[in-house]
């Protein structure tokens, strides 16, 4: 089980910040489908990441923390904080990751004990769309922060990686490559119908116990360091949007095998003579 600390209260300005080199992001987002355990492929089209949802599948959203310090991520689905509820923006609440450390967010927050499961389901049934907030249906999205560091604190130790680093993870090179060639190939035609509109989005699914803890986290600046978002819909969609391939369609074909492919009978080599 992963675990994830909640924050429920943070100054948004500092007392004091250290300046810190930018190296690549500071949290890594994936998607889980939790019923079959699998990756969700990410697939880059047009300036976005695509993920590829089931209606009726439990999903997570794993943040692995890249960084050797404490991290907070205010996480949004459909537009919609995951743990507040609220119209998402950055200022607002979220979850705090220990160094290095992973977790997967499987639900709408809905107390320190429990959550209500991410669930793909139609457009209508998505939680934003119920609340009526159905503009931003069909993005998971991320906003996170460094720690301030508190003029009167000598500067924290940054934790060693483990090793090897994020074990159990995806790597990024496995991610690009599984997407270039996923969408290599383009169907023949799309169906105006269906990439016209965002066809599924996220639902209020069952309970489950989740329970985590809160913490304090003063940001180290008023905008997030990184913002980050992926977007998905049902495979159908990103069929007919040439994200993915259609499902009939085989990159390579193999010859046929033919009853009489030559004429006549040929000579045996000569070692059989």
């Amino acid at each position: 089980m992963f675990r994830a600390c909640l924050l429920l209260l943070a100054s948004l300005f500092p007392l004091a910040a250290c300046s810190r080199a930018e190296a690549g992001p500071l949290v890594d987002v994936s998607v889980v489908d939790r019923d079959t355990g699998q990756w969700l492929p990410a697939y880059p089209h047009r300036g976005d990441t695509w993920v590829a949802g089931q209606p009726g599948h439990r999903y997570a959203v794993r943040l692995t923390n890249t960084t050797g310090e404490r991290v907070l991520v205010v996480m949004s689905v459909d537009g919609v904080n995951a743990v507040t509820g609220e119209t998402a923006a950055p200022s607002q609440a979220g979850y705090v990751l220990d160094p290095w450390e992973t977790a997967e967010i499987a639900g709408w927050r809905k107390s320190l004990d429990d959550i209500a499961q991410f669930v793909f389901t139609d457009h209508g049934d998505s939680y934003a769309a119920r609340t009526g907030r159905p503009r931003n249906v069909g993005v998971i999205g991320v906003a996170a922060f460094r720690e301030a560091r508190p003029y009167y604190r000598p500067p924290y130790p940054v934790a060693p990686p483990p090793y090897p680093p994020y074990a159990g993870a995806r790597t990024r090179s496995e991610a690009a490559s599984t997407a270039k060639a996923a969408g290599a190939a383009a169907p023949e035609a799309a169906n105006d119908a269906i990439a016209g509109r965002q066809r599924i989005g996220t639902g209020h699914g069952e309970r489950e116990w989740a329970p985590v803890g809160s913490t304090d986290f003063v940001r180290a600046r008023r905008t997030p360091d990184q913002v980050s978002q992926i977007r998905y819909d049902e495979p159908r969609r990103l069929v007919a949007l040439g994200i993915l391939p259609p499902p009939h369609r085989r990159l390579h074909r193999d010859p046929a095998p033919q009853a009489f492919p030559n004429g006549f009978v040929a000579d045996p080599p000569p070692r059989w003579r």
